[in-house]
């Protein structure tokens, strides 16, 4: 006759960004080369840490449809039901976890992120994925706006250009108040 344990502590929530075949395999529409595919084990250590304890893990996944206008400023990619859009093989998706599928650079944007994570009440965000001067950057926005402390790990992101990724990292530190680790 166990009683469930009371948790004690900080309450996390993971948010895995686009760590989709599209981006992550070489035959991607927006592969973001080696170093990009670098992050994955880390990433996979990170969903399973979160997963063990309970906490939450958040996938918010690119799923667009033909003719999106976001391809005009991108290469067609990760269109609904294509390989493109599947998370990359080598990353746990917990049962239990949530995949949130976003048709902008903004998770936040016409989804279900924001009503999830207040349901999830976590003290503390924690951020990985692709690519950081873009999707990674607008997703830390939007949890600075709600104001959600948030922190990025840097060797949890990555991009396909080594000047932007420390310029957004400088950003989300900086401007808003991420504490990138």
């Amino acid at each position: 006759m166990g009683r469930k344990r009371k948790r004690t502590g900080t309450r996390r929530a993971l948010l895995v960004v686009d760590m989709l075949r599209g981006f992550l395999e070489p035959e991607g529409s927006l592969y973001c080369g080696e170093g990009s595919r670098g992050i994955i084990p880390y990433v996979a250590r990170r969903i399973r840490t979160f997963a063990r304890r309970g906490d939450a893990v958040l996938f918010v996944c690119d799923r667009h449809a033909q003719n999106d206008p976001e391809f005009r400023l991108y290469p067609d990619h990760c269109v609904e039901g294509s390989w493109e859009a599947e998370i990359v093989g080598e990353l746990p998706v917990p049962e239990g976890s949530r995949l949130i599928p976003k048709t902008t650079l903004d998770p936040f944007y016409e989804t279900d992120l924001d009503r999830v994570l207040r349901r999830a009440a976590p003290d503390e965000v924690e951020v990985v994925g692709v690519c950081t001067n873009i999707c990674v950057l607008i997703a830390v926005v939007g949890l600075a706006v709600r104001e959600v402390p948030t922190v990025v790990r840097r060797n949890g992101v990555a991009t396909f250009d080594s000047g932007a990724h420390a310029q957004a990292l400088a950003q989300m530190e900086s401007v808003f108040g991420a504490r990138v680790r």
